[in-house]
């Protein structure tokens, strides 16, 4: 299993049409093989900012969604809430 984390920074002002919008996107990621499950969380603090949590089963797995018609459906959702592109890596349990 591997978990993608995601941070996402959104404009300001947009957090509402954001997560209305992932809403919508949601099934896009979760529906496809090798996911195993999704969570958005979103800072106390920083309310901009979006942590996106994603199990794979593998890298692989992540990259084949990243490769299919979904992703730029996915992208077109949320993407243009982004103040920034999300930074996004890989990790596995110890």
């Amino acid at each position: 299993m591997v978990l993608e984390v995601a941070l996402i920074d959104v404009t300001p002002g947009s957090e509402q049409a954001f997560a209305a919008a992932y809403a919508q996107a949601r099934e896009l990621v979760g529906d496809t093989p090798g996911c195993r499950s999704m969570r958005m969380t979103r800072g106390v603090e920083t309310p901009t900012r979006f942590v996106l949590l994603v199990e794979w089963d593998s890298v692989e797995d992540h990259q084949v969604f990243r490769d299919s018609d979904r992703f730029p459906q996915w992208r077109a959702l949320i993407g243009p809430h982004f103040a920034a592109p999300p930074q996004v890596e890989h990790y596995v349990d110890l």
